[in-house]
């Protein structure tokens, strides 16, 4: 299935510098996006309409792990992602890490990044990436994702029917 993840494992910090894997939010839907704070337009974007259906789902987003997962470690520290997150999208919880563990994380959701140099004589860059939203069952088992074009209504919806069908472990 395009965009299913195999095995939606992950080992990371978050950003207030805790190791956390995907076992930590046994009991709780995930929600988890790819990105990266210095992200222009995608990322926001994504991160606001998320945001926004969290706020619109009520009582049952309390059973949601919203979690952000940087696609570029070299920038995003744990104290990057703090404040970018609480700045703008304080339901988040990012993680970071390693190159390698960010990479691991990529591999078992499927995750295509690329970074893209913006100009030869600078450091400066983005990265090209997935867009996409994935949901991640209480079992830690994949349940559905979003696209970057699904719209809000459409996500609550889906999230409400997901969350509402399975009792609270």
């Amino acid at each position: 299935m395009v965009g299913a993840p195999d095995s939606p494992g992950f080992a990371l910090v978050d950003h207030h510098g805790r190791h956390v894997s995907e076992q930590d939010f046994r009991g709780r839907y995930m929600l988890v996006y790819f990105g990266f704070t210095s992200c222009k337009v995608v990322c926001p974007r994504a991160l606001a309409k998320l945001s926004t259906v969290l706020d619109r789902l009520g009582p049952l987003a309390a059973r949601i792990a919203p979690l952000y997962i940087t696609v570029d470690p070299d920038r995003d520290t744990p104290e990057t992602m703090r404040a970018y997150l609480e700045a703008g999208y304080p339901r988040f919880l990012g993680l970071t890490g390693p190159q390698p563990a960010i990479d691991a994380a990529k591999s078992a959701f499927r995750i295509f990044a690329q970074r893209k140099e913006i100009r030869a004589d600078s450091d400066d860059y983005q990265i090209a990436h997935t867009a996409i939203a994935y949901l991640i069952g209480p079992t830690g088992d994949y349940m559905l994702h979003f696209s970057d074009a699904t719209d809000a209504d459409t996500i609550i919806t889906k999230l409400r029917q997901c969350v509402s069908a399975t009792p609270e472990i």
